[in-house]
């Protein structure tokens, strides 16, 4: 239902914003236009949650490393997660989902024109590609999104385990990690009704290459879960 007022309430915007995100999706080098895609992605981002009524509140911007090349982590609830981050983020970012997902509507444009790249857990070889892809591109000073979880929590605002799989690419690349922590990033597109909702980020302290250089990458999943645990339970 939120969905649909967002595009009832930006019916005549929509048409537009869709082709401009395709178009961005055309470019050969999206690594030179990834700062100007990302910039009307999160213009278009504030209107749609704006549309839908959806207050994003954010804390610990300041907590982002000052020079880009580094890689955030978060718990995972839902299709909304992304839009939370496009919205605060104050950096230019891409992100890694899920397969199942890189057919959806709006995504798939969102996922091509940010240079974005779909999982499949399934299959190690392509798993490892992904990872691969996400190194080099860390180590060229792209930022990335990464949903360490694999899939939601069945329960609100907790979490699964964290794969340490997940922090590979951080770790071949030597680049900072960055806890974060949503809360109420389910209610936007998993609750029904459309009353205006309120949905939190918080951006922890990096954690910097010397700071995990002598941990495992299940060592380092922990850690990272448990940092984002304990700012969870303290905004709720």
């Amino acid at each position: 239902m939120r969905i649909v007022l967002m595009v009832i309430r930006l019916f005549f915007q929509v048409p537009y914003m869709v082709l401009r995100i395709w178009g961005y999706g055309l470019y050969k080098d999206k690594f030179a236009h990834h700062a100007e895609a990302f910039s009307y992605i999160k213009k278009a981002t504030v209107k749609a949650n704006r549309a839908g009524r959806v207050e994003i509140k954010a804390a610990g911007i300041e907590n982002l490393p000052n020079e880009n090349g580094f890689v955030m982590f978060c718990n995972h609830q839902g299709l909304f997660d992304v839009l939370v981050f496009l919205q605060s983020c104050p950096k230019p970012f891409s992100f890694i989902a899920k397969k199942e997902v890189k057919n959806t509507i709006l995504l798939k444009q969102v996922i091509k024109a940010l240079g974005a790249y779909a999982m499949d857990r399934e299959d190690l070889r392509q798993s490892m590609g992904v990872i691969n892809a996400v190194t080099a591109d860390v180590k060229n000073g792209k930022n990335f999104l990464i949903f360490p979880e694999g899939t939601r929590a069945p329960e609100p605002n907790t979490m699964i385990e964290f794969k340490g799989g997940s922090f590979k690419s951080a770790t071949k690349a030597k680049c900072p990690i960055v806890p974060c922590a949503l809360v109420d990033a389910y209610k936007p597109f998993d609750e029904k009704g459309v009353k205006p909702v309120i949905v939190k980020v918080k951006y922890l302290p990096a954690l910097y290459y010397d700071d995990y250089k002598d941990m495992k990458t299940v060592e380092i999943a922990e850690l990272v879960k448990s940092k984002i645990e304990t700012a969870i339970n303290d905004m709720l």
